[in-house]
């Protein structure tokens, strides 16, 4: 992501990279989605039993908590960073997928993948997103949306514990709360691959591959009509927390947030100053879907080394997790009442 502050800019660490880097992630790539690049577009339903994988078992079964758990969110966090660095294309981003896949299974929500080769600085890269839907009264969709990708860095090992694995914890344990209640409108739950740049953030559009794959397809399918709101999460693990607005955000929708924030006592951590923010959101900004960016980018570990387990706070999961499930009912509310946006 990148954020214009005043005369204070900060984008994406560029990398150089070799020619044996670039042969390297993109054989990963194409050994990691042979398999898929034959099922372009899969349904996964839910198990009928329990579900079990080698490399990402379920969280122990027991009494799961009607509100959102930090402790499984953190644990979802905690088993993302085990994989180690998970650029797009890579092994370890494979079996965070699968993952992924496993916990939505297991809470009983449908997932299909949506496979695609990016065109990137390194050549064709084989990505894969995930879109998970919980059914509601309506067929209308609202979209809680993360990137589970980490940069590419060859200088250090960069594990992306806030920087991608945060928020798609938190999306997972949204997931699982929102499936056990009766929502108004659908709810979709969006896992984006590439959001990260290849290289460079601010050439040759590299970066939100995913997020601007699913934009493409949703218009051609005629689907994003039916998508009336996006809530992206990005980066929300930092222990001191501080979340800001957006000014590329949608107004109203980033009133909601915001009140819910205050509401539940958290004015300190969603603060009323604005700055400016590219991320995963702007493809559907563009589109005319509502969107807003929940996103801490005063994180001092962001694009470091240092962005590990230590950085981050199943407490700062818990202030991000309350608010959105605040915040929904709002924003059905606001969706059924207001005009069609189109």
């Amino acid at each position: 992501m990148r954020r214009y502050e005043g005369a204070r800019v900060r984008t994406a660490q560029s990398i150089l990279c070799t020619a044996a880097l670039a042969s390297a992630i993109v054989a990963c790539s194409a050994a990691a989605g042979d398999e898929a690049a034959q099922a372009p577009l899969r349904t996964i339903p839910p198990p009928t039993g329990a579900v079990t994988a080698s490399n990402a078992p379920t969280l122990a079964q027991g009494p799961a908590p009607a509100g959102f758990d930090s402790s499984r969110a953190y644990e979802h966090l905690r088993r993302q960073v085990a994989f180690g660095p998970r650029p797009a294309g890579s092994t370890p981003l494979v079996q965070a997928r699968q993952y992924i896949l496993t916990q939505l299974q297991a809470a009983g929500i449908t997932v299909r993948e949506e496979v695609f080769d990016a065109t990137t600085p390194l050549g064709q890269v084989r990505m894969v997103n995930l879109v998970a839907t919980i059914p509601g009264r309506r067929p209308e969709r609202i979209a809680l949306a993360t990137h589970y990708d980490t940069k590419l860095f060859r200088e250090f090992r960069f594990v992306g514990a806030s920087d991608g694995a945060s928020s798609t914890a938190a999306v997972l344990e949204l997931g699982r709360v929102l499936k056990a209640r009766q929502n108004e409108f659908t709810i979709e739950l969006l896992f984006f691959d590439g959001e990260e740049a290849v290289v460079d953030w601010n050439r040759n559009n590299d970066n939100t591959y995913g997020s601007r794959r699913y934009v493409e397809t949703a218009q051609k399918t005629g689907t994003l009509s039916g998508l009336k709101a996006l809530v992206l999460l990005d980066m929300i693990g930092d222990r001191n927390l501080a979340i800001r607005r957006d000014s590329n955000s949608t107004s109203w929708l980033t009133d909601i947030i915001w009140a819910s924030g205050a509401k539940l006592g958290y004015r300190s951590y969603f603060l009323s100053e604005e700055t400016t923010i590219d991320d995963d959101h702007i493809p559907f900004v563009r589109a005319g879907v509502p969107s807003v960016d929940i996103i801490d980018l005063d994180y001092a570990a962001w694009h470091t080394a240092q962005d590990d387990l230590d950085r981050v706070s199943a407490r700062s999961l818990q202030i991000v997790g309350d608010v959105v499930l605040d915040a929904i009912p709002q924003i059905e509310r606001h969706l059924a009442t207001a005009p069609a946006r189109r």
